[in-house]
This record gives structure tokens, C-alpha cells and sequence, in this order.
């Protein structure tokens, strides 16, 4: 309270608590300081790091030890420890910095020593107790163009990450990240604010001259969904029927890498069966899209605009009754919610699950497994677990998403144990393998995005122990971090199963343009797929306000092409992140009729398995497993090594 009244009256008395907040920092040459014993701790770099502070209350002193707070700190935590350091000070004369011995209360100065704080502001108090200031929001800006940084000279890759650390602390707009892949990632809000900052990090943080790095080409972020079969899946009993099932796989589960993931022998169109480690359990799980609608009415529990058409589709495709309305539907969406995260993508548990109608127990040491099943198989009808699998299918196609029928409990003891076993040891670690699963994609490696995991049916392997308290029990040791794995992979076969679609971020562009340039320009945006929302005069001028959408990744080298183009009738274009949306365009789609190949043409393989065609989504699939290191399937040497070859030399 001593210290809040203080920086309130901006008090500059000796006895006043000495508050300062450090709004930035700066890099200058050592030349520029006026300080003469500053050289004495035989440092030779050539560029300092100065913290521009206003003094808040009391009196900074040089060499005085302060506490250094980041804007995250927790000041009533008695846990939480702050960091202390004598500091100088320095007065701003024009491009110098002359030392001084104390700065009043009111007034800016430049701080040294508390750069390798490594906050991009920070709050400087003698006490530990203070009260750090929050400082500005800066969630709106969003850096757009990122490149992975690397010295030539692996022995240069120290200097390297420490000037990065300048470079980030200097300019507040840079944002450097590590991954677990040892990338480091330089994002910046541009391409120019990239080259100035490539330029500076040479020249200015990094402590050796001529420092030779290797800048990629720039990262873009994609996301990876799925999209409805059809009409088809909106019969939820017609789609599990047994005629449906005869139907070919999608193309992208025959052919590698991907048909080598792990789990997708036991998938079905969107359908997939997790067989924990052991053969213990089986969890039984579906993915469907999620429309951005629902999943904001979710969050916020309440119908929003665009829920009411969006809801048709999904409450068809899960097997709700068809005089369900919308309030009903989304009143049980949230009731079997488990888990949801930042992307639009969410987990939820059927009623009929819960209420153990599609539960089974099996009186054996492990599940009943195989790839293909088939009741009529004389080897497989003996089976330990068959019968409770077919069983468990037959609920989910009977009951759908509620269970059908009446609510009295008719299950055996066996099922009774399993959903208990359910309830208290498998159902806490399904956010964690949901998590898992959301953060990478099966496509690409990609986060997922809107989509919904169902949890349709378990199986749980279960032993006679009539010396415990419960009549039956697990019949082998059962983890968290094993249910959570095999959902994780359970998740990723589904999606594999379904029809793949990549999401991508758009820009919005907003730029001024003459009526001479107007064509040239809507030329060069459709050759980008930018879609134009908005185009309007602007009073007392012949210029034209324009708004559009653009998608990141066709953004690079957007102002030179548009210069050049219209012979500099445009203004610069100014872009930041607009919104997420889906590329409509199956990335593994191939001319199969007759019609199709006279319009399409036959299908090229010159060293690959791919289409041949310009397949936009394809394209952007082989850029992202390029860059991470995972197998191409434009990179595989040998392709149908049996046939003639026929081309001419």
C-alpha cells in the first residue's frame, strides 16, 4: 500500500520507496557511452543493451541493488522469488548516454545490467514486494512471417542464440522460439521488419563480425481437418451397415507413408478402434467436423448465429431422434463435453456410453483383436471377446448418441465393472491423449482444427476375484499414460480415414489505388486466390480504398509483384492476421471415371504416387513434411519397379 500511494503521488523524496518501469530496450554502440570505468569487466562486444525506464517514485541510484520483476510476476505470492542486481544509470544526451549518480522520481534514463533479465519489460523496485505493472497489450499484433535461423559454422551457434536474445529484447515486435526440433525461429510482423531484423542480428546483437547464417524459406502454418463423406453419412445406421462397409478405402489410406500409421488396420471411414497396450481395453471413437458455430456455442453455452443450420448435419450424423431441437441438442453436447481446446476442437462421451448400454466386459485376459473381422470365419467364432465386440457395435448402431429404450439397468455384473473401471481409471486420461492427438495431425504434422471426437463404446479384458471387494477386476495393470497413448493413435487412424482437408490462415489487405491500376491489381490478387470484399472512393481523391483476403501462404513477395504490375499506381499493402479457413480441396484426389480422365487427363507418376495435376493442397502437404523431416512421397525412387517403362530419352 506504502508503495501503490507512493508511485501514485509520484513521490521524490529520499525516504520513498525507488520504482521504476522499463518500457523497452534498446541496443546502442559502446562508442556512445559516456561512461569511463565501463570497459573495466574486459567485455568487447561492440553493441550494449540499455532498458529505457521512468522513474515511478523515490530516487534510482547507481549501483544501488534493485529487484527486477516481469510483468507475470505474482507480488502476494511468498513463493515466488524476484531477481536482484546493481544497475547504472544514464542520462539520454541526443545519441549519448553520459552516467549519472541518481534519477528523481518523474524523469526517463537508461538502465544497464538487467538485460540478461530477459523480460520485454520489467518493473524495478527496492523492495521484493512491490507491485509490478502490468504494461501494454500486445495481443492483437501477430508476427506473420517466420524463418528458421542457423549459423553456417556450427561453432558460431552460441554467438548466435545470445544475439538473438539482444535482438528479441530490443525490438518488443520480435518473437525467437526453440522448438524440440532445434530450430530457432525468428517471427517478425513482415517481410521488410525481417530483413532490418536479419541485418541488425548480423551486425548489431551477435558479437562476431561477418557471421555467416542460413535463413529458411518462410514457415507458414497450416491446420489440419476433415470433411463429411456426404450425404451418405447422415444416415448414422445406414453408414455402420454392413452393405456400407463394402465401399473402397479413401485413396490416402493405400498409399504411403500414410497407410503406415500405426492403428489404421483397425479404422472404418471416420471409425476407429484404440486397443490400449496389453490388449486390456478397447476404446471405441469416432471424428466428425465440428462448425466453428457450434463449437463458439459450446464455449459460450448458448445457441449463436449459425448454429441452428449447422447443427442439422451433425445432429443427423451422430443418431439423434429427429424431433430433437436445437436447445436439447446443445443442452446434451455439454453435458458429454470432457474436454475442449483453443482451436475448435472438442471431446465428448455419448450418453449411451455413460449409461453403459455400450460398454462390454470380457471374462478373458485380453480383448478380443484382429484387423478384419468376419463372423462367418469358422476360426473366429470361438473367439474369447467376439461376441462382446459384435455386441458393442450393434448398441452404437441401435442406440446412436442416447440410448434407446427403457432406462432400467438390464446389464450384467460384467458390464457393471467395466463401466466402473471406466468412470475412475480411463476416462481422467482421455484429455490427455485428446490433447496429444489435437497437437499433431496425421497429414502433415499440423495442430487439428474443428473437429469432434466421439467416444462411442468400450471393452475392458476383466478376471473373476471373489476375494476383493468387487466380484471382478482388471485382468492386467492399467495406466493413465496408456489410455492416453492409444487414444492418441486411435484418434490419428480416424482422421486418416476420413476425407482430408488442410486449413489455412488468411490475411486481410488493406492498400489505395488509382483507377489505371485497378485491373493490374485485381489480376495479380486472383492469381494469389485472394477474394476482394470491399473496394470504395475516397472523398476528395481518385483513389480507391480496397479490402481483401489473401491467404498467408500466397502473401510472400506481394508488394514488388504489385508494383511491378501496376507500374506503381498501388500504395504499399498492409497486412495482419484475419481468420482461419478451410481449403476445400481434397489433397489426394485422383481422376477415376471416364468423364473425369478426359477432362483431367490420365494420371502422371514420374517418380511419385501423386495425381500429376496442380493440387494446391498437395503442394502446401509436401512443403510442411519437407521442412519437418518426414518422408515425401514424391521423394520415393522407385514406383511400380514391375511396369515397362515407356519414356522416351
Amino acid at each position: 500500500e506504502r508503495i501503490k500511494q507512493a508511485v501514485h503521488a509520484c513521490d521524490i523524496s529520499a525516504e520513498a520507496p525507488a520504482v521504476a518501469y522499463v518500457c523497452k530496450f534498446m541496443a546502442t554502440d559502446r562508442s556512445q557511452i559516456r561512461d569511463p570505468t565501463f570497459n573495466e569487466n574486459g567485455d568487447t562486444t561492440s553493441s550494449v543493451i540499455l532498458g529505457l525506464a521512468r522513474v515511478l517514485s523515490g530516487r534510482l541510484k547507481t549501483g544501488g541493488t534493485y529487484h527486477i520483476m516481469g510483468p507475470k510476476h505474482k507480488f502476494n505470492d511468498p513463493n515466488t522469488m524476484t531477481q536482484s542486481r546493481p544497475v547504472r544509470l544514464f542520462l539520454l544526451m541526443g545519441s549519448s548516454f553520459v552516467l549519472v549518480d541518481e534519477v528523481p522520481a518523474g524523469h526517463l534514463c537508461a538502465v544497464q545490467n538487467i538485460e540478461d533479465a530477459q523480460y520485454k519489460t520489467a518493473t524495478i523496485c527496492d523492495s521484493p514486494n512491490g507491485m509490478p505493472l502490468l504494461g501494454f497489450s500486445d495481443s492483437w499484433i501477430r508476427p506473420l512471417v517466420k524463418v528458421n535461423v542457423e549459423t553456417v559454422d556450427p561453432a558460431d551457434t552460441s554467438i548466435l542464440e545470445k544475439g538473438l536474445v539482444k535482438l528479441s529484447l530490443a525490438d518488443a515486435a520480435v518473437e525467437v522460439t526453440a522448438t524440440a526440433q532445434g530450430e530457432r525461429i525468428l517471427a517478425c510482423l513482415g517481410e521488410l521488419h525481417l530483413e532490418q531484423s536479419i541485418l541488425d542480428l548480423q551486425r548489431v546483437y551477435c558479437d562476431k563480425k561477418d557471421i555467416q547464417l542460413r535463413i529458411s524459406e518462410p514457415i507458414v502454418e497450416f491446420g489440419e481437418t476433415t470433411a463429411w463423406f456426404g450425404e451418405q453419412e447422415m444416415d448414422f445406421q445406414g453408414f455402420l451397415s454392413d452393405n456400407n462397409k463394402k465401399s473402397p478405402p479413401l485413396r490416402q489410406v493405400t498409399i504411403p507413408p500414410y497407410n503406415e500409421e500405426e492403428g489404421i488396420e483397425f479404422t472404418d471411414r471416420g471409425r476407429a478402434r484404440a486397443i490400449v497396450s496389453g490388449r486390456v481395453c478397447a476404446i471405441s471413437l469416432r471424428a466428425v467436423p465440428l462448425d466453428q458455430s457450434i463449437y463458439e456455442s459450446l464455449i459460450q453455452g448458448k445457441i449463436l448465429e449459425g448454429f441452428d443450420t449447422a447443427s442439422v448435419e451433425l445432429r443427423r450424423a451422430l443418431g439423434f431422434p429427429k424431433d430433437c431441437d436445437d436447445e436439447n441438442f446443445l443442452k446434451t453436447l455439454l453435458a458429454s463435453t470432457i474436454s475442449m481446446d483453443n482451436n475448435g476442437n472438442a471431446v465428448v462421451a455419448t450418453s449411451a456410453l455413460e449409461s453403459g448400454r455400450t460398454v462390454a466386459g470380457v471374462l478373458s485376459d485380453e480383448i478380443f483383436v484382429n484387423k478384419k473381422i468376419d463372423a462367418q470365419d469358422d476360426g473366429l467364432q470361438n473367439s474369447k471377446g467376439l461376441s462382446e465386440w459384435i455386441a458393442v457395435q450393434k448398441e452404437i448402431r441401435d442406440n446412436g448418441f442416447l440410448p434407446q429404450g427403457d432406462d432400467t439397468d438390464d446389464s450384467s455384473s460384467l458390464n457393471a465393472a467395466s463401466l466402473g473401471i471406466w468412470k475412475q481409471q480411463m476416462k481422467g486420461s482421455v484429455v490427455a491423449g485428446f490433447q496429444m492427438a489435437m497437437r499433431h495431425g496425421p497429414i502433415c504434422e499440423e495442430s487439428v482444427r474443428r473437429v469432434l471426437i466421439v467416444l462411442e463404446g468400450i471393452e475392458v479384458a476383466l478376471k473373476d476375484s471373489p476375494d476383493s471387494d468387487h466380484r471382478y477386476k482388471i485382468s492386467s495393470p492399467l495406466s493413465g499414460g496408456m489410455v492416453a497413448a492409444a487414444l492418441r493413435i486411435g484418434i490419428r487412424s480416424a482422421l486418416l480415414s476420413r476425407p482430408a482437408r488442410l486449413v489455412e490462415s488468411h490475411l486481410k489487405l488493406t492498400l489505395n489505388s488509382s483507377l489505371a491500376g485497378l485491373g493490374s491489381l485485381y489480376t495479380v490478387l486472383s492469381k494469389r486466390r485472394g477474394k476482394v470484399l470491399e473496394d470504395s472512393m475516397v472523398d476528395g481523391t481518385d483513389l480507391l480504398l480496397i479490402s481483401a483476403t489473401l491467404p498467408h501462404a500466397e502473401s510472400f513477395g506481394l508488394a514488388p509483384e504489385l508494383f511491378r504490375a501496376t507500374s506503381g499506381e498501388v500504395t504499399a499493402p498492409e497486412l495482419i492476421f484475419s481468420h482461419w479457413e478451410i481449403l476445400d480441396r481434397d489433397p489426394f484426389w485422383i481422376p477415376s471415371t471416364l468423364e473425369e480422365r478426359e477432362d483431367f487427363g490420365e494420371i502422371l507418376q514420374s517418380g511419385d504416387v501423386s495425381t500429376g495435376m496442380d493440387n494446391t493442397a498437395l503442394k502446401y502437404i509436401r512443403k510442411v513434411r519437407e521442412r519437418k523431416g518426414l518422408l515425401v512421397d514424391s521423394n520415393r525412387t522407385v514406383v511400380a519397379a514391375e511396369k515397362q517403362r515407356t519414356i522416351k530419352r
